[in-house]
């Protein structure tokens, strides 16, 4: 089984910085680094689609980090809930004889 390599997002921002600062180009940052064009390409398209988020402030990260805190403790409740119906079912079922009524 082949190992792949593992590259840090620093080492991904630094490549992709020198390679849109035009300190290097292209074939040179693949060449020095030993990675392959394609990959510099992806690097390059994810860093520059995710950009905004550089400048994204404290109030919209907090306001969103709330949301999900909301959304998890909702799935959480339903989760209980729906564990409990569960646990009604079974027990309201083996209630019943074999004729379908009531014991």
């Amino acid at each position: 089984m082949v190992n792949r390599r593992q590259f840090t997002p620093e080492f991904k921002a630094q490549v992709v910085l020198e390679l849109l600062s035009g300190a290097k180009s292209g074939a040179e940052a693949c060449r020095e680094r030993q990675i392959n064009t394609a990959l510099l390409s992806r690097w390059k398209t994810e860093f520059l689609q995710n950009a905004a988020r550089a400048f994204k402030t404290e109030d919209q990260t907090s306001q969103e980090q709330a949301r999900i805190a909301e959304l998890e403790r909702m799935v959480g409740r339903l989760t209980l809930e729906l564990d409990i119906a569960k646990k009604a079912s079974s027990m309201l079922s083996g209630n019943r004889s074999g004729s379908g009524k009531w014991s």
